[in-house]
């Protein structure tokens, strides 16, 4: 099965998988799955649209970036960011010295089927959600791009699927996983 040495961080957009995805693989490799946005929603007590409507984002964005900041000093662990996280320089930077990123990358189409009846998602509640979607895509594939692993999705793709092509591709990192 191989041990994991560092904490496997799951960066994309919403809708890529990072939540499914994170908890089958840390079923995988018998490590805790943890989720950035469940870990700011319990140490607020209160919802991330509820944050985003009274603070606003920047505020939850550096909330998100304490909480990054510090479950990547514990213990290895499989873990699922908010699709804005891998944005910031100083997050990408964490990550980087503490762990390693995987970015599961999805097309438009596929994230749109996935997002297009939540309404959880306070950055889409706009008039034009999917033209939305299609924007904060192209505005943050560059940052996605600089993850250590890209592994792609497809919309017949398991969610045990792409847990095994992550374990794939972490296993071509002996500084991450142990085999």
């Amino acid at each position: 099965m191989g041990r994991l040495k560092k904490t496997v961080v799951l960066v994309g957009m919403m809708g890529a998988g990072k939540t499914a995805v994170g908890t089958q693989l840390a079923r995988q490799l018998r490590v805790p799955f943890v989720d950035t946005d469940d870990e700011i929603v319990r140490a607020a007590n209160t919802t991330i649209a509820d944050i985003f409507a009274r603070h606003g984002e920047e505020f939850f964005r550096a909330k998100e970036s304490q909480v990054l900041a510090r479950l990547l000093r514990g213990s290895p662990v499989v873990l699922s960011t908010g699709g804005g996280a891998f944005l910031s320089e100083t997050n990408r930077a964490l990550i980087a010295e503490n762990g390693v990123s995987v970015w599961l990358q999805a097309d438009l189409e596929l994230l749109w089927q996935r997002v297009r009846h939540k309404n959880t998602r306070p950055l889409l509640r706009t008039e034009n959600p999917r033209q939305t979607l299609a924007d904060l895509l192209a505005s943050r594939e560059g940052a996605y791009s600089e993850a250590s692993l890209v592994v792609a999705s497809a919309p017949d793709m398991s969610i045990d699927m792409m847990a095994r092509r992550v374990r794939e591709a972490l296993q071509t990192r002996p500084d991450v996983l142990e085999s």
